[in-house]
């Protein structure tokens, strides 16, 4: 046996019978080495105990490593489609109006982050829209055109031209808003001014109702106009969505496949495919289940 062999047998980790073999030999030492001997062996079996430790949550850590890992890549993707929609869209989430796409990359700042209802948007699992959605008070307003709720208490003023004519309307600070009829009414014959109108955002996104009150005003969410068919097809144990939309060239319809796999998904993609090409139509289509 050469040199190297024996030096490595000498430090080769101990296992722990040789530990309890050194154990029964501390009586054997005299009264003043047995105390010092003895607390030093304790303390190296407390370290071999925490090692043995250590080494049963390794798999569990590894594994806590590749959920932060993919969290990270998560929150990297999220930010990127952010900053995409900032720059091609060009809307700002932390107190700015909507502006034009940018020549030039915009400056983030930390409030941006923070306050972005775009980014926030985006790291729930929702796709940002292809135009920005009105604001309020400065801040984008996307419950007013997706939320659960269709009526909201608002502040808003009618713009009118020279000849008396409503044309626009400022709604919570936001003047992006086109009136898009004057609805008439009995008890506003005689007035000179109609008090509901029909308006859409920037031509794009649902219609709405705005009622002006002496003191207030009330917006509600139009009912959709339109609906179409979404259809559920299996075909060798696999599912697949394709929304039915009118066809131009033909006058017929066509079939439009939808990246899904539950009904809720698939009626969130056609919302966004109309959205990304008839925009003043998103909003505005309700979808009948088929199959």
């Amino acid at each position: 046996m050469t040199h190297e062999s024996n030096a490595s047998n000498q430090f080769a980790p101990l296992d722990a019978d040789e530990l309890m073999n050194f154990a029964d030999r501390i009586g054997d030492l005299p009264p003043e080495h047995a105390d010092w001997v003895g607390r030093l062996l304790q303390e190296c079996m407390r370290a071999r105990m925490r090692e043995a430790d250590l080494l049963s949550q390794a798999p569990l850590a590894g594994q806590a490593d590749g959920e932060l890992e993919q969290q990270l890549a998560q929150i990297a993707l999220d930010t990127a489609e952010w900053l995409k929609t900032l720059w091609t869209v060009g809307y700002m989430g932390a107190g700015s109006f909507p502006s034009e796409p940018r020549s030039a990359f915009p400056g983030i700042e930390l409030e941006d982050v923070l306050k972005s209802a775009l980014f926030a948007r985006i790291r729930q699992g929702k796709r940002p829209l292809p135009f920005p959605p009105p604001t309020r008070n400065g801040s984008p307003w996307h419950e007013l055109v997706e939320g659960p709720a269709d009526t909201h208490t608002v502040d808003a003023e009618i713009v009118r031209d020279e000849q008396g004519q409503a044309f626009a309307a400022r709604i919570e600070g936001c003047a992006d808003w086109q009136v898009v009829e004057a609805i008439a009414r009995e008890e506003d014959e005689g007035k000179g001014q109609g008090r509901e109108f029909i308006v859409q955002h920037q031509s794009k996104g649902p219609l709405f109702q705005l009622r002006l009150a002496p003191f207030t005003a009330e917006l509600r969410r139009e009912p959709p106009r339109w609906t179409r068919r979404i259809r559920r097809q299996e075909r060798g144990g696999l599912l697949s969505y394709t929304l039915e939309w009118w066809a131009r060239e033909s006058g017929g319809t066509q079939d439009i496949p939808l990246r899904a796999a539950t009904w809720e998904r698939a009626e969130s993609e056609a919302q966004h495919w109309i959205a990304t090409r008839f925009p003043a139509m998103y909003g505005q289509v309700s979808f009948e289940r088929i199959g």
